[in-house]
């Protein structure tokens, strides 16, 4: 049975938003959004009745054409220009999953009362959504200032039967797809075009799908972590409670916890060991897994304020009688956050692949390369190579946005926040710190096999016996891309809640 959402003003959850991107549920609107909606646009009509001094964005341009003020007349011309000509994103396009989100924010944003829009036009949102009509956007063009203004523009080009859509898989025209369903392109009223535009949901929907992807990663991270732990015959000492009681940092006692769950009645970790200590990137597990994980709880609650705000301008409060153009728009709160988020996944990449190359050096009665005949065969040489890339690309990608800014229109934006750079890069920074963990694992899988007969914890057993339906044992050289692939896959498959 398909799930139905009510858009109302109650907060989106992540949970809520994990499931809409992949668009199994239906929209609706609740009727205390319609309720809302109308009150605030039959406010706005009236108001511009019975008012004569300019309104930034209702009655006159837009940026450094605010002082241009606008017939009656041609005030629905003024929108859909404004959408046509905004509608300037270029590159890539933007995954079907972040369109969605952008879909869904957007609607939810515009339904809590604030944006003067018709209820016709947040309905269209919602039947391009619930139909999956999947607007093209492209993924460069954004200054994250005035909002999103570039993508949002392509986003919403649809509403106005301009653009292009992809539906059923199938690039097409929007204008025919409208025809279809028998959809009459929307005539945009005063301030609509600006509503439409004008907000954060190109970034914050980068922003929720990179986040939903980073809670996965980082219990990953602690899973593959604590088998490399074993692989490498290390010590449990330093995951002891009281070590990190007296530096009580949240995330570096979660981790400590996770790992002394997870090597529960190991066999390999109860032995003696001949080494008095472990490299740091074993030995500070919890130290650099945890700190990542307190900046990405600060990025995760901040983007959840975000999500569930009014970021188009100007603002309007009909009961209050007032409508206030601001810069609710700008978004410097999440090129920051994002900027903050990419550096601490990354550090997450950075202390796995030194793990991966502890366990090809050789040490500890383990092969060189992890294979039993090196020289004839090289083994998991080249996989710490290509871990090693991506670790230097996530360094580039992780020179931050925020501190950047280039004036626009004519000099009346002249701080701008680059947040949906930030929010395009932060989702590469994810992609490389997943890959960067699946060669991990294919090499802690590889050398635990070289401590047999010896046994670790029944959690990690189970684990390994799951890794081995669909990785192999490397004996002898094979082409590795493939096994690294099937790595990958099984990590975004895998259930994290069954180990943690």
């Amino acid at each position: 049975m398909t799930k139905i959402h009510s858009i109302s003003s109650k907060p989106l959850t992540y949970d809520l938003l994990g499931e809409l991107k992949e668009g199994g549920h239906k929209l609706e609107v609740s009727s205390e959004s319609k309720s809302l909606i109308n009150h605030c646009r039959e406010y706005l009509d009236k108001k511009m009745g019975n008012h004569d001094a300019p309104i930034y964005g209702i009655t006159t341009g837009f940026g450094s054409l605010c002082n241009k003020t606008i017939s009656h007349d041609e005030l629905s011309q003024l929108q859909k220009n404004l959408v046509m000509s905004h509608a300037c994103s270029t590159g890539d396009e933007v995954a079907p999953e972040i369109v969605r989100l952008m879909l869904v924010l957007k609607a939810h944003a515009l339904s809590l009362g604030n944006s003067g829009v018709q209820l016709v036009t947040v309905q269209r949102i919602v039947d391009m959504y619930n139909n999956d009509v999947l607007p093209i956007v492209y993924d460069r063009g954004s200054l994250g200032a005035s909002g999103d203004l570039a993508p949002l523009a392509n986003l919403f080009l649809p509403l106005i039967g301009e653009g292009e859509v992809r539906y059923k898989g199938q690039k097409r025209d929007a204008a025919d797809v409208l025809k279809e369903f028998g959809w009459e392109p929307i005539e945009l009223q005063s301030k609509e075009g600006l509503a439409l535009l004008n907000g954060t949901q190109f970034m914050s929907s980068h922003a929720v799908y990179g986040l939903l992807r980073t809670f996965r990663i980082i219990k990953l991270a602690d899973i593959i972590g604590a088998l490399s732990i074993e692989a490498f015959d290390g010590r449990i000492e330093p995951f002891h409670p009281n070590l990190h009681a007296v530096r009580p940092h949240n995330g570096q006692i979660e981790t400590a916890a996770n790992v002394r769950k997870l090597l529960e009645g190991s066999e390999l970790i109860s032995r003696p060991k001949k080494h008095v200590q472990d490299p740091y990137s074993f030995r500070c597990i919890p130290q650099v897994h945890g700190a990542s994980k307190d900046a990405l709880a600060y990025v995760t609650q901040l983007v959840q304020t975000e999500i569930s705000s009014v970021t188009d301008n100007p603002t309007i409060w009909p009961d209050e009688d007032l409508i206030i153009s601001g810069g609710n728009f700008h978004g410097q709160p999440l090129a920051l956050s994002l900027d903050f988020a990419a550096i601490a996944l990354a550090e997450l990449g950075n202390i796995s692949e030194r793990r991966v190359a502890q366990l090809i050096f050789g040490l500890r009665g383990l092969p060189e390369f992890l294979v039993a005949n090196p020289g004839l065969n090289s083994g998991l040489m080249i996989p710490q190579y290509a871990s090693a890339s991506m670790v230097s690309q996530n360094k580039q990608l992780c020179s931050p946005a925020s501190t950047d800014s280039i004036v626009s229109s004519n000099g009346q934006e002249d701080h701008v926040s680059m947040g949906a750079n930030a929010a395009t890069k932060f989702i590469k920074v994810v992609d490389n710190v997943e890959r960067i963990l699946a060669v991990e694992l294919l090499n802690a899988a590889q050398a635990i096999e070289f401590r047999r007969p010896a046994k670790t914890s029944p959690a990690l057993e189970k684990f390994i016996a799951m890794y081995r339906k669909q990785v192999r044992f490397i004996e002898e050289d094979v082409v590795m891309y493939k096994e690294m692939d099937k790595s990958l896959q099984f990590i975004k498959s895998f259930d994290v809640d069954e180990l943690l």
